[in-house]
């Protein structure tokens, strides 16, 4: 017999009872039921009941075991009664009577519980990792992770793509983050770069010919932490194709991601074909371009409704500025005035002066609006905004008011936080959507001058001429985002991949040729020799685990995380360098200067 196990904790059945077997795994708990214990023995498969009545050899052995020690035990698979079947337990029909316990490992007295799944310190959690790993639900979640990974490397080979490895040592390259830097030994005052992704790695592919390349990719960037992205590291799916149309890439990617999901949803449902919906129409309608369309709340802009009112407030900025707008958030069953004040209160919680509303109600046989808007806008106006929207008796709506650009995030938020206190928001499905027609440039009003919206390294449609005699700002990219349940999962472009465009594209936001070529050498050099028109995308792994697990953290899907302040408590980074280290790269610390 095999030294620690003939079976794992989750392999016995019926069948095998009379058999004589061995086994090793963790105490999970420890039972007396008038003299007889029962041990819950547990391994990564499964959990299997021990029995070890007063008689037998091992009990003795069995009295001094405590959670979480690591056992061995050897004994006959014997049929449970009847009243004693656990149904919910593969292992539930049989239990072994244990002639022999050999402990490989005993345990100190735990910091955290593995037994339920009680609610515990982050900083706890964390340090003691491999504890918090042992926990049935975070196992699971870690190896449903594991298969959703391997799921998605099948998908691609599958249709034709070849899995390639690009370097993790390389230089900074702009993908709108800070770098981790690397100070190279060998070549003292000079440093590498962690990749943020292999942006220019898969497109020095596609001009190198093998035409559709993914990789599971780690990527790194110096960004803050938060619920839905790691301090430093994460992985995404990415990939490129040659002599391909945007089209082309949603028409490969759709079917790899919406079958990944119904794959692992759990019988949720699932899009069966993505929208498509246009960054500006996002904006307008949803207040974000990465919007939960599980919400069926669409703002609309009733602009005139409030030009020349009686609410001098949204009247006179309409009328000193003519971009001033006036947007509606409709919220089906929100026509209650105590649930407007909630919504209105939020509103001055997230530092606005407050949020407009009008709810609905019947007066006898007539449907009247309510609030202060509605008594300064007058009966006619508060009924053309009810006809346009669509709003019945026990509905209310909400109004911003402003320059679109300045206001569509928090209109965004207050639509969001209507559906959910609603409870219009359909939780258990995936909503997936293709936002598309993204600007190349915008305006950075802190430096006050113009810069890439997203990805430097896709097409402006258009191509040349558009660079060259339109408005930068009304200039769109062959750029694309795929979103689900209010979530980026993915984005990608078709590239710019003439030499001439690319140099133009970066003269626009102050880089000349030589710049490019000095940062982007490698990808200018190659546009010189036959690149090929090709695009592709990236989504994140880590996004697309955390949905299909439903949980609300990242935490919950990664092995080894960092806690919120970037630190792993586990092994102890970031730490100092000793002073030999130092000196073997040429760097000296300057003491922080205390104001």
């Amino acid at each position: 017999m095999h030294r620690y196990r003939s079976h794992t904790c989750a392999a016995l059945r019926k069948s095998n009872v009379g058999s004589n077997v061995r086994l090793s795994g963790w105490v999970h708990r420890v039972r007396d039921h008038g003299g007889i214990l029962f041990i819950d023995l547990r391994d990564h498969y499964g959990l299997t009941q021990i029995v070890v009545d007063p008689e037998s050899s091992a009990f003795n052995i069995a009295e001094t075991v405590r959670g979480e020690w690591v056992i061995r035990i050897d004994g006959e698979v014997k049929a449970r009664a009847d009243d004693a079947v656990n149904p919910n337990l593969p292992t539930g029909e049989i239990e072994i009577f244990a002639s022999e316990i050999e402990v490989l490992a005993a345990a100190k007295e735990l910091p955290l519980p593995v037994f339920g799944e009680p609610d515990y310190p982050e900083d706890i959690r964390l340090k003691y990792r491999f504890l918090d790993l042992r926990r049935d639900t975070i196992h699971k979640n870690m190896m449903k992770r594991s298969q959703i990974v391997s799921s998605m490397r099948r998908r691609m080979t599958d249709i034709g793509f070849n899995e390639f490895t690009t370097p993790i040592l390389t230089a900074s390259s702009p993908e709108g983050a800070r770098d981790f830097l690397v100070p190279s030994r060998l070549h003292e005052g000079e440093f590498y770069a962690l990749p943020q992704a292999p942006q220019q790695y898969k497109q020095l592919l596609m001009v190198a010919g093998f035409d559709r390349y993914f990789q599971i990719a780690p990527c790194f960037r110096d960004e803050d932490p938060r619920a839905d992205r790691f301090y430093g590291e994460f992985y995404q799916l990415d990939l490129e194709m040659s002599f391909v149309t945007q089209e082309e890439v949603w028409e490969t990617m759709e079917p790899v991601m919406r079958d990944l999901f119904v794959e692992f949803a759990d019988g949720k449902p699932v899009t069966e074909n993505f929208p498509r919906i246009r960054y500006d129409d996002a904006i307008r309608k949803y207040g974000s371009d990465k919007p939960d369309l599980r919400n069926p709340i669409e703002m609309e802009a009733v602009t005139e409704h409030f030009a020349g009112s009686g609410f001098k407030i949204f009247a006179n900025m309409i009328a000193s500025d003519d971009k001033v707008e006036v947007w509606a958030i409709p919220a089906k069953t929100g026509g209650s005035r105590a649930f407007c004040d909630r919504m209105n209160s939020w509103a001055q919680s997230e530092g606005q002066p407050g949020l407009g509303y009008i709810f609905w109600r019947k007066e006898g046989d007539k449907l009247e609006g309510a609030g202060p808007l509605a008594r300064n806008i007058g009966e006619e106006r508060t009924e053309a905004i009810r006809q346009q929207l669509g709003l019945e008796d026990g509905d209310a709506c909400f109004f911003v008011a402003g320059l679109p650009s300045k206001f569509y995030k928090f209109a965004g938020d207050a639509r969001n936080r209507a559906g959910s206190e609603l409870n219009l928001i359909d939780r258990d499905r995936f909503e997936f959507a293709w936002i598309i027609d993204f600007p190349f440039y915008e305006w950075d009003e802190d430096n006050k001058k113009l810069d890439f919206a997203h990805n430097p390294f896709s097409m402006p449609q258009g191509g040349l001429e558009a660079l060259e005699s339109q408005d930068p700002l009304e200039i769109k990219a062959y750029q694309y985002d795929l979103v689900c349940n209010g979530y980026e999962l993915a984005s990608g472009s078709i590239r710019n991949q003439l030499p001439e465009v690319m140099v133009k594209a970066f003269e626009m936001v102050g880089l000349s040729q030589a710049d490019v070529e000095e940062r982007f050498g490698g990808l200018y050099r190659a546009f010189q020799y036959g690149a090929p028109p090709h695009g592709g995308m990236a989504a994140g792994v880590d996004r697309v685990v955390m949905l299909l697990c439903g949980v609300q953290n990242l935490r919950e899907i990664a092995l080894f995380p960092m806690n919120q302040q970037a630190v792993d408590l586990l092994m102890g980074a970031p730490a100092a360098a000793t002073p030999a280290q130092l000196r073997d790269l040429h760097i000296r610390l300057a003491p922080v200067q205390k104001s």
